[in-house]
């Protein structure tokens, strides 16, 4: 049902995943010395003052952005329960491949041995917070599963 805690988990994962669009994943970074910042989006680099789109990530968009739909159709698949218990760890390690396709993208652009603690944005610890919303929304549709099969052996 739609009002059931495990839909807000699964809402809050699919909006902390499209918040990706506006969180760096790693900003304060020198490439080709020019200080730079990088997002799902891209690469900017400041100029001037100046925050210049300097290449795109055709590809991390698309990604992000169906790894932000996945959990708001998971929140419709209530009617049947295994299966969106099933789909939700599928979905768990959907984002894992995302978050390794991420950092594999940083690493590219970046020079790895720039990268500090300081560098890192919002944006690495966003994809991390939704997959620990969606174990939480499996592990509530799990209780929901456990509740309705003791009420249908008491029947």
């Amino acid at each position: 049902m739609l009002q059931r805690i495990q839909s807000i988990y699964l809402f809050l994962a699919g909006l902390v995943i499209f918040a990706l669009f506006l969180f760096p994943l790693a900003h304060n970074l020198y490439i080709n010395g020019v200080p730079s910042s990088i997002s799902v989006e891209g690469v900017y680099q400041d100029t001037g003052g100046q925050q210049t789109h300097v290449q795109t990530f055709t590809a991390l968009i698309a990604g992000t952005a169906v790894a932000g739909i996945l959990p708001f159709i998971l929140i419709f698949l209530y009617k049947n329960r295994k299966q969106q218990i099933m789909l939700c760890y599928a979905y768990i390690f959907v984002l894992i491949g995302y978050v390794y396709w991420q950092v594999q993208t940083v690493k590219s652009v970046a020079d790895v041995s720039a990268f500090k603690t300081s560098n890192f944005g919002i944006g690495v610890l966003l994809s991390s917070v939704s997959i620990v919303l969606v174990l939480l929304a499996a592990k509530a549709i799990q209780r929901d599963e456990k509740l309705v099969k003791s009420a249908d052996r008491l029947r």
